[in-house]
């Protein structure tokens, strides 16, 4: 997509998964948010080229060429680089080329910093998983600006949330989602990935005392016999699921709770009507759910669940109402702001480099 206004930057955009729906086998969260950031950012009047391999085309079979622009061997000329951060993962990326498993993201990465970063291009790095080790030379660089996707970044780094729709913000009506009829008084959409232990003090227990289902991939579920897991749905599925259930818990790793960083699960069960209920251990717990909806024990979950069933729909829509308003602080113009905000710092900085 040609820039709109040719005001704007051309910005190479650096990430490993899809726009669109995907496929089923693979734990991409970022199609939640991802095509809303872009395409508020072409909104707002910069040019985007995918600089990695077009997973919707290849992989999903769905061609967007027509509306994105992907180069994904070139090194095109920038104004800007941004990277959704990738990291080594043993058997995947951290292999030679061509051997079976092989993603060569990694590879791809390292090439796009080689070229633009180390020749002092403007850089910004989202370390939407906190993989970043604190001691990453990276860090230290006066063209690159670290963001993350927490209330509380780590030092030196700036908040860049997980944007939503503002059209989607807008439309929610919380009176009717309220009263759709749902199945599940509790569900759980997501991974495995470092959520043993919020999983077994908050779910576990609620389980045992109400009918659930726990779709994702998780890999290692002997020691609990009493949980329904389904596996993987695709994620075209997760809306539905989510507006056939009353509630779901809000699962964190451990490093994503001292920096008070929301998933995309919260936005997408609270649009879908299905409240979401939120351990006091994360951080700025209140600005993400009200204070009857944080729940501080297993058993506190349990007992919140009952009580989300039985509640009169004109309650429901109160609560869910007051959920949508702190989303407010996910609304994607916000974060665009916010991220243009950084934009000239950046671009100044190898501006004054450049004779």
């Amino acid at each position: 997509m040609t820039n709109p206004t040719g005001t704007g930057l051309r910005i190479g955009y650096s990430f490993w998964g899809f726009l669109g729906a995907g496929i089923t086998d693979t734990p991409d969260g970022g199609r939640s948010h991802r095509r809303t950031l872009v395409d508020a950012l072409i909104a707002a009047g910069h040019e985007i080229v995918f600089l990695q391999e077009n997973r919707d085309l290849v992989e999903a079979g769905s061609d967007l060429r027509g509306t994105y622009q992907w180069d994904e061997r070139g090194l095109p000329e920038l104004d800007l680089l941004f990277l959704e951060w990738r990291w080594p993962i043993a058997g995947r990326n951290t292999t030679p080329c061509g051997q079976p498993g092989h993603t060569c993201d990694l590879h791809r990465q390292q090439q796009l910093l080689d070229h633009y970063t180390d020749q002092g291009l403007p850089t910004i790095l989202w370390d939407k998983d906190q993989q970043l080790p604190a001691e990453e030379p990276l860090r230290q660089r006066s063209t690159v600006t670290v963001t993350e996707a927490a209330l509380h970044p780590s030092p030196g780094a700036h908040s860049l949330l997980f944007p939503v729709a503002d059209e989607d913000l807008d439309a929610f009506d919380p009176a009717s989602a309220a009263a759709e009829p749902r199945s599940w008084p509790l569900v759980y959409v997501g991974n495995q990935y470092d959520r043993d232990t919020a999983f077994d003090t908050y779910f576990v227990p609620a389980a045992a005392q109400h009918r659930h289902r726990v779709c994702g991939k998780w890999t290692s579920t002997g020691r609990w016999p009493q949980v329904h897991f389904t596996g993987r749905i695709s994620f075209t599925e997760v809306n539905a699921l989510y507006r056939d259930a009353v509630s779901t818990v809000l699962l964190l790793p451990e490093r994503y709770t001292r920096r008070g960083q929301m998933t995309q699960r919260l936005f997408e069960a609270v649009l879908a009507g299905c409240l979401p209920l939120s351990p006091t251990t994360i951080r700025s717990v209140a600005r993400f759910v009200p204070s009857s909806l944080q729940i501080a024990s297993g058993a506190d979950t349990a007992d919140r669940v009952t009580r989300l069933t039985r509640l009169r729909t004109s309650d429901k829509a109160d609560l869910l109402r007051s959920c949508a308003a702190r989303l407010e602080l996910f609304r994607a113009s916000a974060q665009v702001e916010h991220l243009n905000a950084l934009l000239p710092t950046a671009t100044r900085s190898v501006r004054l480099l450049t004779p």
